[in-house]
């Protein structure tokens, strides 16, 4: 809600950005109305969230003119090492963050952030694909589903338009490290994404989840939470964690340079970090939380969930690696030439 201003507040305040204002650069659809609504009652201060599909527009866009419009943004942890190096991201003090301390140890001395001085944990959940059960019934443990698809999924597939997860998974299945150098390597990768290409209906990363609910797609990669949704909303999808691996993430709200509300932000970063706050996110998102004390406050589908509760035995999960400019150069051209 707005703030009365009297005249001479007004005369005296910035043209641009008003006292009681917070800018948010997020995903789509992955944050509950209600919050947003809370937040806004609590401080009244008025929130106004743009949104992005990756992380790599994200970027671009902060690069392009937008940082210094936004206060605080929800990049992957990759992406958030990027970012510092960059210059991109402010720091606080633990007397600022007054709720560090709810944040779950594990997530606390993080490579990316060490001892969280620029950046909070949001959401943490994986990377994968999703098959529609009644249209293939057989084995999918595996990456060849999207990469080399059974005749009954072949121009049926949605593939995310996220660079970074569609080359990781597809560096999993032909067993290549992130980040590698070698050109015969690289090469397989080019050339595999093209063969697999023609089995692949759409690219899209914010209608990975409603293709597989109106049946456009039979198959998808997908994170996990989108996953849960789908089938919540009566997708007969399996969400699935192949045995090559699959993607690790976790999403984390960073405090961005030349904040034009840095208070409110600081607030707004604390205002997370509550335990049945961030629990209101994962209830709403359907992945997990990086902060303590949430049980109590999550719904019994999210605690269940097959998503969330992956089965014992599984490979294991990678995150995903920042490369040097050099060998991201190669990455690029990758990607660039698979979505000509």
């Amino acid at each position: 809600m707005k703030r009365l201003l009297c005249t001479a507040a007004i005369l005296f305040a910035s043209p641009a950005f008003a006292e009681g204002d917070l800018k948010v650069y997020h995903w789509f659809e992955y944050m509950p109305q209600e919050l947003v609504d809370k937040f806004e009652s609590e401080t009244n201060i008025d929130v106004t969230i743009d949104t992005y599909d990756s992380n790599e527009s994200m970027l671009a866009a902060l690069k392009a003119g937008k940082l210094g419009q936004y206060d605080v943004a929800v990049p992957a942890d990759f992406m958030v090492g990027i970012m510092k190096a960059d210059g991109m991201l402010d720091t606080f003090t633990p007397a600022e963050m007054t709720n560090l301390g709810n944040i779950d140890p594990k997530w606390v001395d993080v490579p990316f952030d060490p001892g969280r001085t620029s950046s909070i944990p949001y959401q943490w959940g994986s990377t994968s694909f999703s098959v529609n059960r009644e249209v293939y019934q057989g084995d999918i443990g595996s990456l060849s589903t999207i990469f080399n698809p059974p005749s009954e999924l072949q121009g049926k597939i949605n593939v995310l338009d996220s660079q970074n997860e569609v080359l990781i998974l597809g560096s999993l299945y032909l067993g290549i490290p992130q980040c590698s150098t070698d050109r015969t390597q690289l090469k397989a990768l080019n050339d595999m994404l093209l063969a697999a290409k023609p089995y692949w209906a759409s690219f899209g990363s914010d209608v990975s989840k409603d293709v597989l609910v109106s049946g456009d797609a039979a198959a998808g990669m997908i994170y996990n939470g989108f996953s849960a949704k789908a089938r919540a909303e009566g997708a007969p999808v399996e969400y699935v964690y192949p045995k090559e691996g699959h993607v690790v993430w976790m999403d984390n709200v960073v405090l961005l340079k030349d904040a034009p509300n840095r208070e409110n932000a600081i607030k707004f970063m604390n205002f997370l970090l509550v335990p049945e706050n961030a629990a209101a996110v994962t209830n709403y998102a359907a992945y997990s939380s990086g902060v303590l004390g949430v049980d109590p406050f999550l719904d019994d589908a999210i605690k269940t969930s097959p998503e969330n509760n992956p089965p014992a035995g599984i490979a294991p999960g990678v995150f995903a690696q920042a490369c040097d400019q050099e060998t991201q150069q190669l990455y690029d051209a990758i990607w660039t030439n698979l979505k000509k």
